[in-house]
């Protein structure tokens, strides 16, 4: 089996603004093996988050290749894109993205019901996920009813919950404290060791890369260990 997770060849991508061109990566080279847990530093608009998109399918480069296990990834419609990422890619974001109106169970629940998996099995695993990141006495709070640190533990939750190959964390503490922050990089840390969770974190917080086995650095459009 390929031990490579995801591969990036000579990826480059522009976007093009009220008739300007704005590029961003500049022929990026990167590979994430299996059960690595990767840092990606950069400041803030040094296109991480763009990086982080195109290796989870979110958005497709203006040249390079992807692979995903050594295959090249060829995501034509926004319909394979989806699947794929439903099978294989948790995403965790700095702003949570939960749902407002769902309590924290049925948010970790969600990607489970979009893959059509049976409300009994999705459940349990929402449950014992919500169990593992320490909130089993919150599962039936809201958004709005819980701290930071709690709703970003939700949301890696509801990122593992499709058992996925591949966990892409942007800035996943950026919006908390110094204190939450390190419960969040214990917790990633966690799960990356007794999962063997393939992690790949974007983050401009040297504690957070600290944690992280191997560090790249995005520096005008191109990544140097």
């Amino acid at each position: 089996m390929n031990n490579t997770a995801l591969q990036a060849e000579e990826i480059y991508k522009t976007y093009h603004l009220g008739g300007c061109e704005l590029p961003v990566l500049r022929g990026v080279n990167f590979e994430l093996k299996r059960g690595e847990f990767v840092a990606l530093q950069g400041a803030s608009g040094s296109g991480k988050s763009t990086l982080l998109q195109l290796l989870g399918g979110l958005d497709r480069p203006t040249s390079g290749t992807i692979r995903f296990q050594g295959e090249p990834l060829r995501l034509q419609t926004a319909q394979q894109a989806a699947v794929f990422r439903g099978n294989n890619v948790g995403f965790v974001f700095q702003a949570y993205h939960l749902l407002p109106d769902l309590d924290a169970l049925e948010n970790v629940m969600l990607p489970a019901q979009v893959q059509r998996t049976s409300q009994a099995e999705a459940l349990l695993r929402a449950r014992e996920l919500l169990s593992t990141v320490g909130l089993a006495d919150r599962m039936e709070n809201r958004p709005s009813e819980l701290s930071g640190g709690e709703q970003q533990r939700v949301a890696i939750a509801r990122a593992l919950m499709n058992d996925p190959e591949i966990v892409l964390a942007d800035e996943p503490t950026g919006n908390l404290d110094s204190n939450t922050e390190a419960v969040i990089i214990d917790l990633l840390n966690k799960l990356h060791q007794e999962r063997n969770l393939t992690l790949l974190v974007a983050t401009h917080d040297e504690v957070v890369a600290a944690a992280a086995q191997r560090v790249e650095h995005l520096i005008d459009g191109k990544l140097t260990d």
